[in-house]
């Protein structure tokens, strides 16, 4: 029987070929013991009318081995296309992205060679979980669905993966002050989780600001841990601002399924050209290695790729004259590191893994007491486009609806208040959310509700989404407009 852990690949659109041809060399030379099932992912599949762009079998395989190891694809435009990387990471529950970010200076250009921080990134959630609807003529909504347990999930596994490797701090980046509720929520989560960790230091910056510092300063940063979309935009900059996104790799985990990759896109003006960078599919790989208990292997190629950074030969996305000695293609850059496997930098830190980091994380989530939940009203969501858009006027029309004291209470559009009360030079458009509240903002029913409804459709609106409006313990459970 062989020893060898088997993996999953995936060669991808583009130059993903050519880069994991090349990185597969550098792992074969080094001694990992894999062995590849490859399958084919990306924009064939997706021309075949396969909207996920992976085959059933692929995801067979991937049931079988639990670990991925993928090139970047290109998803066609247009069409109903679903990102493969998405599918991949809610299917399998991959909920952590990490994507550890490093200057390599003075061998990478960078403004700051101090920088090594790691971010990472919830991943199954947020906006990425693709729900959203066109309502009105105008209007198209997108939801942002936070959960308690996804958050507590990534936070806690940022906060294990401090510990683990030797990581001083935490920031926990959200955008708390405008989403109260659905940021508030993770940082609030955050603050709890962090009790458990007293010798980890930690903070929390607004996701603005803390772009902006990740851009100016990241040498101040350690471990971020932050929502979906603002983990892809600022892992992005981050790489930027340590020499190259092409350098980038990038993890994604879950409790047992992982996919390792390079964080650039496909690249297809250079396909073919033998011109492309493997070492962020290359990083990936070393990521890669160290999950599945190979970390020797991890270190002797890190290190040899460092060594042949170091020793000027580059691609030409890196290639700086006066420093760079050779501008190597994508197979010459590959065969450069396996010259050097065994090797060591000689004047950057070389890599050594602690042999703990193979253990897998146990990352619990706590069971919460149930809140007392009560309804206490309704946001009904209508399109109208009449009488020029009059707030005062729809608002006299949805006075008349009454459901057993359940009535209009006010209007916003686009989230601000426009009735009673609006401001005229606040722009409308065509779709309007209607809060119905008793007077005394008692409980009312799902009966009062849909005999509202009713009634709102007898005044001959288009009703096209509702929103119930809870309280959990008495406290308010949803958003106030602007303005009230």
């Amino acid at each position: 029987m062989s020893s060898k852990r088997k993996i999953t690949v995936a060669y991808g659109d583009g130059i993903g070929p050519e880069i994991m041809k090349a990185t597969l060399n550098i792992l074969e030379a080094a001694g990992a013991q894999i062995e590849t099932d490859v399958i084919e992912i990306g924009e064939q599949v997706y021309l075949k009318g396969i909207s996920s762009g992976m085959e059933p079998s692929a995801f067979e395989s991937l049931k079988e081995t639990k670990i991925f190891l993928k090139a970047p694809i290109t998803t066609p435009q247009g069409g109903g296309f679903k990102s493969l990387n998405v599918t991949t990471r809610t299917s399998f529950g991959l909920f952590a992205n990490v994507r550890p970010c490093k200057a390599y200076s003075p061998y990478i250009k960078t403004h700051y060679p101090k920088t090594d921080l790691v971010i990472i990134r919830e991943n199954e959630e947020d906006l990425y979980s693709g729900i959203e609807h066109r309502q009105t003529q105008e209007v198209v909504q997108s939801l942002k669905l936070i959960s308690r347990p996804g958050s507590e999930k990534i936070i806690r596994y940022a906060f294990e993966y401090a510990k683990k490797y030797g990581r001083k701090k935490v920031t926990c980046m959200t955008k708390d002050n405008i989403m109260k509720l659905a940021d508030g929520l993770f940082h609030k989560t955050f603050n709890e989780v962090a009790k458990e960790y007293p010798d980890i230091e930690t903070d929390h910056k607004i996701i603005d600001i803390g772009s902006a510092l990740i851009a100016e300063r990241p040498e101040m940063f350690d471990v971020i841990v932050t929502l979906n979309l603002y983990g892809d935009i600022i892992s992005d900059i981050a790489a930027q601002v340590t020499g190259s996104v092409g350098l980038g790799g990038s993890a994604n985990v879950g409790e047992e399924v992982a996919m390792f990759e390079a964080i650039h896109g496909s690249a297809p003006d250079i396909a073919g050209k033998d011109m492309a960078n493997p070492s962020g599919l290359l990083n990936g790989a070393i990521m890669m290695l160290v999950h599945i208990g190979q970390p020797d292997v991890a270190e002797k190629i890190a290190n040899a790729w460092m060594r042949t950074l170091e020793d000027g030969i580059h691609t030409g996305d890196i290639y700086q004259e006066g420093l760079s000695s050779k501008k190597a293609g994508t197979q010459e850059f590959a065969q450069a590191i396996i010259d050097r496997l065994g090797q060591k930098p000689q004047n950057m830190a070389e890599v050594a893994f602690d042999k703990s980091a193979t253990e897998p994380m146990n990352i619990k989530v706590t069971k919460k007491d149930k809140a007392k939940k009560e309804l206490i009203g309704v946001d009904v969501f209508v399109e109208w486009d009449e009488e020029g858009r009059d707030p005062n006027a729809l608002g006299d029309k949805l006075r008349k609806a009454d459901a057993d004291g359940l009535k209009l209470q006010l209007i916003t559009n686009r989230g601000v208040k426009v009735y009673p009360g609006g401001m005229k030079e606040t722009f409308c458009t065509d779709h309007w959310r209607c809060r119905f509240l008793t007077s005394n903002q008692d409980a009312v029913t799902h009966t009062q509700i849909l005999d509202l409804l009713k009634q709102v459709e007898g005044l001959g609106f288009d009703f096209i989404k509702t929103e119930n409006l809870y309280t959990f313990d008495g406290e308010r459970a949803y958003s106030l407009s602007q303005g009230e």
